[in-house]
C-alpha cells in the first residue's frame, strides 16, 4: 500500500521542520537549573504528547547498532512512519553490502521483510518475522514511540525517570529498558528531540543515533 501524495501544506511543514533542525545534530547543551516538580515534569512530557500528536508523518535517519547475544549487526537506519498504523524500516551495512527493509503494521501487528536471500518474507507479527530472519530482538511496536521521547500507547509505564530540564532520561516499558543519552534541540519553541537512545531487554540491544528528523503533517 503506497503512500499518498503530500499536499502543499504538508510539504512545506515538512521542509520547514527540516530546515529548523539542520545543523542541529549535537547534544542540547546542558543548562544549570534547579530540578523540575513532578508536576512540572508531567508538563513538559504532556506537551511533548500534545506536540508528537500533530505529525502523524514523519522519519528519521542514522545510525543502529543491534545485537542478541553474540548475535548483532550495525548500519545505516532510516525509519519512517507513513500514517498512524503503518511504517517502513530500512537497515543497510556499507561493509557487507547487506540491506534489508521491513514493512509493518502497528495495528495488525503483520508485517513483510524484504532484501534478505530467499525473498520477500510475510509474518502475522513484525518482531517475530524480523527474529527469524536475522536473529535480532527489535521492539517495533514500541521503538517508534521511544525513539521521539515519549512511552508507547496501549503498554504499561513501569516507570520513567526525567532529567534536570523535564526530558526522559530511563524509560522502563514493555519489559525493556531505555536510556536516554543525548539530546537535541527540536524545531523553534519545540520539545528537544533524543540523539541516542539505548534499549535492551535481557541479552538484547538496540542502539541508536539519530542524525535527521523530518515531521510533516498527513
Amino acid at each position: 500500500m503506497s503512500q499518498g501524495p503530500m499536499t502543499s501544506r504538508a510539504v512545506a511543514v515538512a521542509l520547514v521542520a527540516a530546515l529548523s533542525l539542520a545543523g542541529c545534530a549535537t547534544t542540547a547543551p546542558t543548562r544549570a537549573s534547579a530540578p523540575l516538580s513532578v508536576e512540572a515534569q508531567a508538563e513538559r512530557q504532556r506537551q511533548r504528547g500534545e506536540w508528537l500528536s500533530l505529525y502523524e508523518t514523519w522519519s528519521f535517519s542514522g545510525r543502529a547498532a543491534i545485537s542478541r547475544g553474540h548475535k548483532g549487526g550495525s548500519g545505516r537506519i532510516e525509519w519512517e512512519q507513513l500514517d498512524q498504523r503503518r511504517y517502513s524500516v530500512a537497515l543497510s551495512a556499507p561493509v557487507t553490502r547487506q540491506s534489508w527493509r521491513l514493512t509493518g503494521d502497528l495495528h495488525s501487528e503483520a508485517g513483510r521483510i524484504e532484501g534478505l536471500e530467499g525473498g520477500p518474507r510475510d509474518g502475522e507479527f513484525a518482531e517475530d518475522l524480523l527474529l527469524q530472519a536475522t536473529g535480532w530482538e527489535v521492539p517495533l511496536q514500541q521503538l517508534g514511540s521511544w525513539v521521539r521521547g515519549a512511552s508507547a500507547p496501549d503498554y504499561p509505564v513501569e516507570s520513567v525517570e526525567y532529567d534536570d530540564q523535564g526530558r526522559p532520561s530511563v524509560l522502563r516499558q514493555a519489559g525493556w529498558i531505555v536510556r536516554y543519552t543525548a539530546w537535541r534541540p527540536g524545531p523553534a519553541g519545540q520539545p528537544d528531540l533524543p540523539a541516542r537512545i539505548e534499549a535492551e531487554a535481557g541479552d538484547a540491544r538496540v542502539k541508536l543515533q539519530i542524525d535527521d528528523w523530518v515531521f510533516a503533517s498527513p
